[in-house]
């Protein structure tokens, strides 16, 4: 039986714990399904933006939206007073992560990494510049590069253009990995719009996704996390009403997002003469309609919180579009990690074979896991801040909503991407310490036997750095 003043202490760090939640889920939130229910509704308002930081928006382009705000200031104001670190603050987390670190739940490799934001110095360290297999934890680097390129203000578009005698219409890809069927209606009804203005009636439809070159699988091969990547795609194409999560996937998104569109064509009194079948818009098609994404910084959000894989891999597209590279595996490994050396990450043995972490050929150590999310908490960079505010978090939402059970007082306090594979466990986030200090931490295990036991000693170490 523990002694009393041991229960004590135990209710009054779980009490502490779920009050300091409350406050931040608050002052983040209100969330829905991930995500923060005042950005959906600014986006769904019809608040378009562009492209803000690639010049002026062309003419029927969306306005630009406001930049991701700096919501981490407060924390980083007060983890910079006083400048230096606290004496003894590393020898601390020493005595206390030392221990955990042994756990034989973490497996036969095992890396950390814990620095101080404000700093930027390494409070604790083991094998950090070892790179391992990141599994999903890579995605702080697939988003960074990201944020980095293309701006959090950036929307992607999906398009209808058509010959000039409007004839024949094209349904074009741009790489919207979040495409709806709500955002396929309006695309529908806008497209329908234009075609009764100038009193067109029969035409025919190809769909385009000529924007995405090398394989569309994923060399994972056929799994219920993702889908063929291409450009085109509704609903992620999921066989099922799912918004996240594993779930059946089809063949082919890009010719059943067509055929959709075919039928809401139709439905709306527009004549399609055939099938649609797959082919480059022509030459001097000009724009008809167009639907755009939500803001980067909000698939960024989306991405991380729900360990979304088929956002990772667009935005890793995103990046090599960006950069002059093929939109391909390849090419968007290439330009994520050209994107992370412009950042000046320490990039010793990391390799990019996908965005998402599904691929067992990535690499990264502990290292540039916290250099990453040490600079997206950089004042002098807000473009990437979404990194920060899209980490689950402890006990309340994404993929952490079911953990830290066991490991008071983390929960709604500790912020972090979670990375699992078969043998592979990662973690990578923040968290405030008992000084008001924000700290960077990524824990990594290889040669894991049981995921559970795994994830409860990487959640043990990082509920540490709380106390």
């Amino acid at each position: 039986m523990l002694e009393p003043k041991v229960w004590q202490v135990t209710a009054g760090s779980v009490a502490l714990g779920l009050v300091c939640a409350a406050v931040a889920v608050a002052a983040a939130g209100p969330w829905d399904a991930g995500q923060r229910r005042a950005e959906r509704e600014r986006a769904a308002a019809g608040a378009r933006a562009g492209g803000a930081h690639h010049g002026p928006a062309g003419r029927g382009a969306p306005a630009p939206a406001p930049s991701a705000a700096g919501v981490l200031s407060a924390l980083t104001t007060a983890s910079t007073a006083p400048e230096d670190v606290p004496a003894g603050l590393s020898g601390d987390l020493g005595r206390r992560l030392g221990p955990l670190m042994d756990d034989k739940g973490l497996g036969a490799t095992r890396t950390a990494s814990v620095v101080d934001v404000a700093t930027g110095t390494r409070l604790y360290g083991k094998g950090q510049d070892k790179a391992m297999v990141p599994a999903s934890t890579v995605k702080i680097a697939t988003m960074t590069a990201a944020l980095s390129a293309l701006g959090p203000d950036h929307r992607i578009a999906t398009t209808v253009t058509a010959t000039p005698d409007r004839r024949r219409l094209t349904l074009v890809g741009g790489g919207d990995a979040t495409l709806d069927a709500a955002g396929l209606r309006a695309l529908a009804d806008d497209t329908a719009r234009a075609l009764r203005e100038r009193g067109d009636r029969a035409v025919t439809l190809a769909y385009d996704t000529s924007l995405y070159s090398g394989p569309r699988r994923h060399p994972i091969g056929p799994n219920d996390n993702i889908a063929p990547v291409v450009p085109l795609m509704v609903g992620q194409g999921r066989a099922d009403p799912s918004s996240q999560g594993p779930a059946p996937r089809g063949e082919d998104p890009a010719g059943d997002a067509a055929d959709a569109f075919t039928g809401l064509l139709r439905d709306r009194g527009v004549r399609v003469t055939a099938d649609p079948a797959e082919g480059r818009s022509p030459a001097g098609a000009e724009p008809l309609a167009r639907t755009y994404s939500r803001p980067l910084a909000a698939l960024v959000e989306r991405a991380l919180t729900e360990s979304d894989n088929d956002i990772a891999e667009s935005l890793a597209r995103q990046t090599a579009i960006a950069t002059g590279r093929p939109a391909s595996f390849a090419g968007a490994g290439r330009a994520v990690g050209a994107e992370l050396k412009k950042l000046k990450m320490p990039l010793a043995g990391a390799r990019f074979a996908d965005g998402s972490g599904l691929n067992r050929a990535d690499r990264a150590s502990a290292a540039l896991l916290t250099a990453l999310l040490t600079r997206a908490a950089d004042p002098a960079h807000p473009e990437l801040r979404p990194v920060l505010t899209g980490l689950p978090v402890a006990g309340f939402n994404g993929t952490l909503r079911g953990r830290y059970a066991h490991a008071a007082p983390a929960a709604g306090l500790v912020r972090a991407k979670t990375g699992t594979l078969t043998g592979v466990n990662t973690l990578a986030g923040t968290v405030v310490d008992r000084r008001g200090r924000l700290l960077a931490f990524a824990f990594m295990a290889g040669s894991t036997r049981s995921p559970g036991a795994a994830q409860d000693a990487l959640d043990r170490l990082s509920a540490a750095l709380v106390r």
